[in-house]
């Protein structure tokens, strides 16, 4: 455990934070190179050329397929229909790279004819649509880079298959946005935009009372557009939102608009020195947070001060361009493509309270973000991300997982809130539990929106999510909450049932184990016994927690402990990896364990 917190310590960056390092990605990778190709065709006056990136970026795709020649997000990750056709496009969009890399070419075309039924663009775009089923948000920007890179036929023929966003929308007062029901998530605005007019420039409605409206409209959503894209000119700091915007743009005409150029600035100092694109800058906010929160009283006493004027000075004060979010909240990054969401406004008020020293400044702030959430609640009781009452989507909804987050933070800061706000949490965390409960699976699991595993059905993560929940349901008291009782015996017994022979977890049962699992599991677990001193499970839950905590342990002193696994989600079924996940997950699930009375009755 010692030698797990003194590297977990020593993987800060010089600032005394932790930034982490997200994984390369082959989807991110192959719509910067597209990016830029499109950009480079259209060459407006003073627009630099970008071949070194674009060849470099091709290289590190050819050399980073999947054994069966298709591509996953990651180079951890199973090959997929959404990064396999972004991939073979972005060879099309660059002059004679068909030629140049036929091998590659070749063995992707091959890999798409098994997946979609064919190359035929109408195959295609069935089989990418089906994927994502009625949510927009990442099916149309994937057919509007393939028809750009000239996948789906020649000319204003391919823009059929391209299903048109109604940009024009984009002009209204964003506060009627969550009443207008649209087709992409809250967060997609800037491609509701730029996909939305290439898609008008190519191929314009027939009706012409709407063809009308969307040519009145465009300068003003451009101007939305501009307004809305950070000083960094990454939106969310996200490579591949960013680039379907630029060759949005570019493709249509926009080459040489300044949210074109800035993002362009933001592909060009995002690439990495391999030739690849990760899918996001960084996660450090997030990654601070849960560090902090997993070394509680174990970070040295004098580098905390320097820790918390930094988390404080990521708190938004005003109210956020992007999502008009109100002032309080916490983003995942320190960078200016950040925007304040639930789980990182939660993991920001535990590891204030970790962090101690509770002055003015800190109390002041802990104030803001309890109210940030309590306003973020939805009418059923849960916790979506970024935007209360957008339930249109999957993505927009309230979970389970950032629920549970939510109620954590609250339940920390609870008794040193003003009585008004003490009141409102106390509403707050009832309406919660009752929301927990109907999510709650018959088998006794809850499933998260932000992570998943790809082995899992449905591509689901139950362990993640049910780890999550049961954490939150530890800090309940269960006088004051007595439904909670039978959530988390449930929630506890399937997590049990789903530990593996070797004592550790996967996404769900059956799965290859991974460390972040199974220290999810261990630390959640641990909480179960200390919060109902275990005599509801019987010898069950020690047996099991001593099971998973040998596993963990074993991989800490073989050194596999620091391998991540591709759990995490950008969006829907797109995945990443974290280097620092496995590290920080499994610090806390040993620290939960050695609080235990039993683990401390056996120490030396």
């Amino acid at each position: 455990m010692a030698l797990a917190r003194s590297q977990l310590l020593s993987a800060r960056a010089p600032t005394g934070v932790w930034t982490g390092e997200l994984s390369s990605s082959a989807l991110s990778t192959a719509t910067a190179v597209c990016a830029l190709a499109v950009v480079a065709r259209a060459a407006p006056a003073g627009m630099p050329h970008f071949a070194a990136h674009v060849s470099e970026g091709l290289a590190w795709l050819t050399a980073h397929p999947s054994a069966d020649g298709g591509w996953g997000d990651t180079v951890a990750s199973s090959s997929n229909l959404s990064t396999t056709a972004l991939a073979w496009a972005a060879f099309g969009a660059v002059p004679d790279a068909d030629a140049k890399y036929r091998a590659a070419v070749e063995r992707a075309e091959a890999w798409l004819i098994r997946c979609a039924g064919g190359l035929d663009a109408a195959q295609l775009a069935r089989a990418i649509i089906q994927r994502y089923g009625r949510d927009r948000t990442f099916s149309v920007p994937i057919l509007t880079l393939c028809a750009l890179a000239g996948r789906l036929g020649p000319g204003r023929a391919a823009w059929r298959w391209v299903l048109p966003l109604p940009f024009e929308l984009a002009a209204c007062p964003r506060r009627w946005f969550a009443a207008l029901r649209l087709p992409v998530v809250s967060y997609a605005l800037p491609a509701l935009i730029a996909i939305g007019q290439a898609r008008h420039h190519h191929r314009p409605t027939r009706n012409p009372f709407t063809r009308l409206l969307r040519a009145l409209t465009r300068a003003r959503t451009l101007d939305v557009l501009a307004e809305i894209q950070p000083a960094s000119g990454g939106f969310l700091e996200a490579t591949p939102l960013t680039s379907f915007v630029v060759m949005s743009l570019a493709g249509s005409g926009q080459a040489n608009h300044p949210v074109t150029r800035k993002g362009v600035e933001f592909l060009l100092a995002s690439a990495r020195p391999d030739g690849s694109w990760p899918i996001d800058t960084n996660l450090a906010t997030w990654v601070t947070t849960l560090a902090v929160n997993a070394l509680g009283t174990e970070l040295p006493r004098e580098e905390r001060p320097a820790i918390r004027a930094w988390l404080l000075a990521q708190q938004y004060q005003g109210e956020h361009p992007y999502t008009q979010a109100a002032p309080g909240g916490w983003a995942w990054t320190d960078l200016p493509g950040g925007v304040p969401d639930a789980d990182d406004t939660a993991g920001a008020l535990l590891a204030l309270r970790t962090l101690g020293q509770d002055d003015d400044q800190v109390h002041k702030a802990a104030i803001a973000g309890v109210r940030w959430l309590l306003d973020l609640q939805n009418r059923d009781g849960g916790i979506p991300t970024f935007c209360r009452g957008w339930g249109h989507l999957p993505f927009d909804r309230s979970s389970p997982d950032l629920t549970a987050h939510a109620v954590r933070a609250w339940t920390a800061w609870r008794d040193d809130l003003p009585p008004a706000q003490q009141r409102r949490v106390r509403n707050a965390l009832a309406k919660a539990a009752r929301y927990l409960a109907r999510t709650q699976r018959p088998d006794g699991a809850w499933l998260p929106l932000w992570f998943g595993n790809q082995h899992a059905p449905d591509e689901a993560n139950p362990t993640y999510g049910t780890a999550k929940v049961l954490t939150a349901m530890g800090d309940l008291d269960a006088r004051e909450f007595p439904e909670i009782g039978p959530l988390l015996r449930r929630g506890a017994e399937w997590l049990m049932a789903a530990q593996n022979q070797a004592g550790g977890w996967s996404g769900a049962r059956a799965g290859p184990v991974s460390i972040e699992e199974t220290a999810l599991a261990v630390e959640a677990l641990a909480i179960v016994a200390k919060s109902t001193g275990g005599g509801t499970f019987g010898e069950s839950l020690p047996q099991a927690l001593e099971r998973g905590t040998g596993w963990l342990l074993e991989q800490v002193e073989s050194g596999a402990w620091k391998q991540p696994a591709p759990i995490g989600f950008y969006f829907a079924k797109l995945w990443y990896f974290e280097r620092l996940y496995p590290m920080i997950f499994t610090v806390a699930a040993l620290a939960r364990v050695a609080s235990l009375p039993m683990a401390r009755a056996s120490s030396p």
